[in-house]
């Protein structure tokens, strides 16, 4: 039984790696999504009825009714799910990833408090876990826009550092003195709770991919944690590749926001406020319409469309597509700008494209796109906000300032779809709308990128 059940994990360990690895291309994503899917099933289904222990036929009606519920209802939460709330959905999972981790710490402490090695893996995935379970929630509730996009806490950063501090020394005082109390252990899950809502409270909106992704790497750790408890080779490897990920990952956002990834750990991260000065008049701003944006992109030669969240509201990404193939028949050479951080999850964008189907190879990268938009003609801005705001160069005062953006401000003209002049994620006026070069058109994506479609047809 051993050895099958260790060929079955083996089996399943590659199909990670292997999708995984397909995950990296949009072709191929889909398909790593359901071999790694295919593995984990067939982990699950080894774990279950391949072992030498007898156990009653009521574990397996009781394992097998939880794996129909959940299966259920992450099936509809999965059809149902629009585009635009997945980062909530992703953070839903990092948080119940985390809560597994520490309910399982809860069940085991008390087998294995003797056990010094044993019990320090079981307090680690306790608090990664809770932190996990409470960070992913808050993160949830400011993506949904049932929290602040930022919540300040009076001297929060000294805050922050005093209770993860406290934490690991209580965390040690229970390792080395063995005490096995529930009460003690029911503290430590509520330290942990409560430092995740304080380490997620405070972080603005606009920095929330990069909260997105350092979560979803805690997830992973919590799930090597438990691999290590129960010497799970398949729990281990699988916790290690989502860990691992998820912290390079976190590392390339905090690049892309100019960030450290000791601010994010250790609290001194999204806390900037603005200052006066960003919301004094930038000057006035010219509007335009689909019928003159239309002829502009018709006699083009080089046009760089923008995706924003904007476009994902609106579910535009067809009609945009749709727009960009026009644009090609008439000879007009099209690319896609995609910022790090555009949207509200790392690769929201390219999701959201692939979903309609645009070439893989119109996608350029930030590095990449930069340099070549002082010979663009026409920069069609959908819907992005922060990821186009000069403020990053020219404003020191700026909650954003240093941080890599779009420089669309160096095309020859530039075109932004809004729907009105409100303010991005992250709670700042653009320099960019009051440009020179800049048209705004106003209106949903979706109706504005319609009748731009319709006008050109008519060319």
């Amino acid at each position: 039984m051993g050895i099958l059940l260790n060929i079955i994990y083996l089996i399943a360990t590659v199909t990670f790696i292997v999708g995984l690895k397909m995950l990296g291309h949009p072709e191929t994503a889909k398909k790593g999504n359901l071999i790694a899917a295919a593995g984990m099933g067939l982990a699950i289904v080894g774990t279950i009825f391949v072992h030498e222990q007898q156990v009653s036929p009521i574990i397996y009606i009781l394992i097998g009714a939880a794996i129909l519920i959940g299966s259920i209802i992450g099936w509809l939460i999965a059809i149902k799910v629009e585009m635009t709330k997945m980062p909530e959905l992703v953070s839903l999972f990092n948080g119940f990833g985390g809560a597994s981790a520490a309910l399982i710490g809860l069940v085991e402490y008390g087998k294995n408090v003797n056990n010094a090695t044993q019990s320090t893996t079981i307090v680690s995935g306790i608090i990664i876990g809770a932190i996990t379970f409470s960070g992913s929630l808050i993160a949830w509730g400011k993506l949904n826009g049932t929290l602040k996009s930022v919540v300040r806490i009076p001297y929060y950063n000294i805050i922050n550092n005093l209770v993860i501090i406290a934490i690991v020394i209580f965390a040690a005082f229970m390792v080395a003195s063995g005490v096995d109390s529930q009460l003690l252990l029911y503290v430590l899950l509520a330290t942990g709770l409560i430092y995740g809502i304080l380490f997620v409270l405070p972080i603005g909106g606009a920095d929330m991919p990069v909260v997105i992704s350092l979560l979803n790497s805690l997830t992973g750790i919590a799930a090597a944690i438990t691999g290590i408890l129960y010497n799970n080779m398949v729990m281990l490897v699988g916790g290690i590749l989502v860990g691992s990920a998820g912290i390079i990952l976190t590392v390339a956002m905090c690049k892309a926001m100019n960030r450290t990834l000791g601010s994010v750990i250790f609290g001194a991260f999204g806390g900037a406020t603005a200052t006066e000065g960003e919301n004094k008049a930038l000057g006035s701003i010219k509007s335009t319409n689909p019928s003159d944006a239309a002829i502009m992109m018709n006699y083009a030669n080089n046009v760089v469309i923008v995706p924003g969240y904007g476009l994902a509201v609106a579910q535009a990404q067809h009609v945009i597509h749709e727009l960009e193939q026009m644009l090609t028949k008439k000879g007009v050479n099209v690319k896609y700008a995609i910022h790090p951080v555009a949207g509200r999850m790392p690769g929201h964008m390219n999701v959201l494209l692939a979903e309609s189907n645009v070439e893989y190879n119109m996608l350029v990268e930030m590095e990449d796109i930069n340099p070549q938009f002082s010979n663009t003609d026409i920069v069609l801005v959908v819907g992005a906000n922060d990821v186009v705001n000069p403020a990053a160069h020219n404003n020191p005062a700026s909650p954003i300032y240093g941080m890599p953006i779009l420089d669309v401000e160096n095309a020859k003209h530039i075109i932004v779809n809004k729907r009105g002049m409100n303010a991005g994620y992250a709670g700042i006026e653009n320099e960019l709308f009051y440009n020179s070069k800049t048209s705004m058109l106003f209106g949903d994506a979706k109706a504005a990128l319609t009748d731009l479609v319709a006008e050109l047809k008519n060319m």
